[in-house]
């Protein structure tokens, strides 16, 4: 089968179209013939060397796929409804970057009704990753207000239309104008562009001073010490990613008089067993707001996969709204 691999850490050239053994299920798992591969952060720092897969994943990257089942564990797939010949997208710890790719069964999910390969392999990183932390860590509810720092990013649209949909208020930060409109256009309910504007000012006078009941950040660093003020009683900060550093000083007198909780989370090591308990909550809340059209695919461009690095490049530009996708049927334009 033809692969990306890493040939040594660094740039995007170093990502290499190659032919690799396509990998065998085991016990439990299934195996995808790829159409499409979502491409992600934790991607890129792979890449530079950054973030190693687990221990026993394959080399390759890639942590999210859609497809057709092509093989795998017949009593596994038959007490998960899943079929030989299915579509379907799925979440893996590695080698989503292949036109085949082995996932766990638990982590497979139908493609959703009226979706393409294309649009679905941009749902499990960031799906997964926005119900475990928003709705499971963070406890947002219904009628509560969400802050998602980079709101035009892959989980930032997903978040936006996620949290409107359960019925919170959303806010975003942005770094541009084009990025603030794309936000407001998705449901949130207004975009701070942080060049300009100071969020923790903004959040003041968007909630009369109350603050967010949860913030879901990917920047730390000396963010984190900022995001404290903003929260309101009993508010929630979620670290999900460092891309700011990770020192990071706050008032924890702030922390003490509000009540407040800061946590956070990976999930590529977490268990097999976590992530098919999230797409069991997924397909059970979030695939009905789906398929009634309330949460919509964003993606902002395909990229052939012999092309990963011209993705890697454009990840790391930060222009893109919404997911960018390696296409492994030629069709990519």
């Amino acid at each position: 089968m033809r692969a990306i691999e890493i040939s040594a850490y660094g740039a995007p050239d170093v990502l290499r179209l190659v032919q690799r053994p396509r990998p065998e299920p085991g016990e439990g798992e299934v195996r995808i013939r790829v159409s499409a591969s979502g491409v992600n952060r934790p991607d890129v720092l792979q890449r530079r060397g950054q973030y190693a897969p687990p221990p026993g994943v394959t080399d390759l990257p890639g942590l999210e796929v859609a497809g057709v089942i092509d093989s795998g564990d017949v009593e596994a797939m038959e007490a998960a409804g899943l079929r030989i010949g299915q579509r379907v997208c799925a979440l893996v710890a590695g080698g989503g970057y292949a036109e085949y790719c082995v996932a766990p069964v638990g982590q497979v999910l139908p493609v959703p009704h009226g979706w393409s390969d294309v649009e679905a392999a941009g749902i499990p990183e960031t799906f997964f990753t926005v119900w475990s932390n928003v709705f499971d860590r963070g406890r947002l509810q219904a009628g509560e207000t969400l802050l998602v720092q980079g709101g035009a990013s892959g989980i930032g649209v997903t978040a936006i239309q996620m949290a409107r949909a359960m019925g919170a208020r959303v806010f975003v930060t942005v770094g541009s104008a084009d990025k603030a409109d794309a936000c407001v256009r998705l449901g949130a309910e207004y975009a701070i562009r942080y060049r300009e504007q100071d969020f923790v000012a903004e959040v003041a006078r968007l909630t009369a001073g109350r603050g967010v009941d949860v913030i879901l950040d990917m920047v730390a660093g000396p963010y984190v010490a900022r995001e404290v003020q903003c929260l309101a009683e009993d508010g929630r900060l979620v670290i999900i990613a460092v891309q700011g550093g990770v020192q990071a000083g706050f008032d924890a007198g702030l922390v003490l008089r509000r009540r407040l909780t800061i946590t956070g989370s990976t999930l590529r090591p977490r268990p097999v067993a976590f992530k098919a308990a999230i797409a069991r909550e997924l397909h059970r809340h979030v695939w009905p707001l789906i398929e009634r059209g309330a949460i919509r695919p964003v993606v902002y461009r395909v990229f052939p996969a012999a092309e990963a690095a011209r993705a890697h490049a454009l990840m790391e530009s930060n222009q893109h709204i919404g997911k960018i996708v390696l296409d492994w049927t030629g069709t990519a334009a």
